[in-house]
């Protein structure tokens, strides 16, 4: 035998067979499953395994992600319930509130994304749900900025593991064109969690205990409600297509095979340094990062929304109704969004773009109409929720041109970390001096909406070049084929094939994969 080395990690040439041996370690989880099959997988059967996952996994997605809105978003809510004056909390204070969230969960966004690759996704994600109920719940015996403070650190650190153990779990069971329509289905579950946690802050209000006010009792429910699905996640979330509890193994093997297509595997728990090197390095992962950062500046309108609904002559239990509205204008913005993007092929960023244009028109209205057209206003702020497409747009994109699972981890804590930066950056827009007409902050958000869009296009030109490139290339011939060894029901020790999109190689390292625009 003679030693080699190749993109995959350490191999060994192997005569008996003229192919190459890797480490299990090299290469995907997968690979083990679908080695040696040979077949190709009947559509109808790709079908049922399909919605059988949906049937499973895709309604816990959902729940969680409405979940987890709701909760971070109780600050929000709380404002109109009176956590300011319980607190005694000053603008500042309240802004500090919101963005200490997002600075905890900027500084373990990374360790986040490491553990998430380490460990069993479910399991950890589950971990983190339970924390951060009881960090919620915490909340409601809170009488000071200290306090609360403390507990939206914590729901920072545990909100890391959400959106970025989401990004891969959709990537695990998903072709690329079903991702787009997955992350939009879980995330347009944001507007839910504004409709119903606006429903309950309504219900709070007309609580009548002493000693305890509407905001804590706000905190105990989404709580309690945090801490039941983190016991649901831990039984029955799966952490793999590769030990889904819901399919049996030839199930487990087609639903991996199903995936093939995608070029990028399930996942590799080993950390490879080059994979991490090769995401620092490549432009597009700092094109996506710096939309992530500005797109998320004005997000800081998810805790601001119900003061400034309040400050047009709006009552609370009329503000807290009202802001059901924009879960609405977020829920059918994005439904339609991921439809049209799934729908005709390469028009992911022409169309997170056009969404972008009528939230920039409602950025006008804001400023420029008179501040005694409270209709007017009101519909206008609504207006600004619609380009919330391009973003979900730019997480499912990032996955879909992303190969190599330690190079997703580390491209997927990146854009994340981004999107803290822009969310911990928003809040101080928003200053007492500025009221009640904001032309400051809004301004701001203006210029954010006219870069990203922008910004969207350019990547799609860049991979568009890169494909072309890539078509131009004369086509690589070679015979070297690669095998593992794997272990059979009776205890022999055999080696099988291992197809090129199982090998956990990078998109760049891979040059048959082509970007999806």
């Amino acid at each position: 035998m003679s030693s080699e080395t190749s993109s995959v990690g350490a191999v060994v040439k192997d005569e008996k067979h003229n192919g190459i041996a890797i480490s299990t370690k090299e290469v995907d989880t997968g690979a083990q499953l679908v080695s040696g099959l040979s077949t190709a997988l009947d559509p109808e059967e790709a079908l049922r395994i399909r919605r059988k996952i949906d049937k499973n996994i895709l309604p816990m997605m959902c729940t969680l992600y409405w979940i987890q809105f709701m909760d971070k978003t109780t600050l929000g809510s709380s404002a109109i319930l009176g956590i300011e004056q319980a607190t005694h909390l000053s603008t500042n204070q309240y802004n500090w509130l919101g963005t200490i969230f997002y600075l905890s969960y900027l500084l373990f966004e990374y360790p986040q994304n490491l553990a998430l690759q380490r460990f069993p996704v479910g399991k950890w994600m589950s971990i983190n749900i339970f924390v951060w109920g009881v960090a919620l719940m915490c909340h409601a015996a809170c009488k000071n900025f200290a306090g609360l403070f403390v507990v939206r650190l914590i729901l920072g650190i545990c909100e890391g593991s959400i959106t970025a153990g989401f990004m891969i779990v959709s990537s695990m069971f998903y072709t690329r064109n079903e991702q787009t329509l997955r992350v939009g289905y879980w995330f347009l579950m944001n507007g839910t969690a504004q409709i119903i946690s606006g429903f309950i802050s309504f219900g709070t209000l007309h609580i009548k205990t002493t000693g305890f006010e509407p905001w804590q009792w706000l905190m105990i429910i989404t709580g309690a409600l945090t801490l039941i699905l983190a016991v649901t996640y831990w039984f029955f979330f799966p952490d793999s297509p590769t030990n889904a509890w819901f399919l049996t193994m030839d199930e487990r093997a087609k639903a991996v095979q199903r995936i093939k297509e995608n070029q990028t595997g399930v996942e590799n728990k080993h950390f490879k340094k080059d994979q991490m090197i090769e995401a620092l390095t490549d432009p597009k992962t700092w094109i996506f990062a710096l939309f992530s950062a500005l797109d998320n500046v004005p997000n800081s309108l998810t805790n601001q929304q119900q003061i400034i609904m309040s400050s047009f002559g709006f009552s609370d239990l009329q503000t807290t109704l009202l802001a059901c509205v924009s879960g609405v204008v977020e829920i059918l913005t994005i439904f339609t969004g991921v439809q049209l993007a799934a729908r005709w092929p390469d028009v992911r960023a022409y169309v997170g773009a056009v969404y972008f244009l009528p939230t920039l028109l409602g950025i006008l209205l804001v400023n420029l109409l008179p501040w005694s057209d409270k209709v007017g206003l009101l519909f206008a702020q609504w207006m600004t929720g619609i380009s919330t497409t391009g973003f979900v747009l730019a997480l499912s994109w990032l996955g879909n041109v992303t190969a190599g699972h330690t190079k997703k981890v580390v491209t997927n804590a990146i854009m994340l970390s981004a999107y803290c930066i822009g969310n911990a950056a928003g809040p101080f827009m928003w200053e007492a001096q500025y009221k009640p007409r904001n032309h400051v902050p809004w301004t701001v958000i203006g210029i954010c909406y006219v870069i990203c869009p922008l910004l969207l296009l350019v990547l799609r030109a860049l991979l568009a070049r890169e494909n072309r490139k890539r078509d131009a290339e004369p086509v690589e011939e070679t015979d070297d084929e690669f095998f593992i060894e794997r272990v059979t029901e009776d205890g022999k020790r055999v080696e099988v094939k291992v197809d090129k999109e199982f090998l956990d190689l990078t998109d760049r390292q891979n040059r048959d994969f082509r970007y999806v625009l």
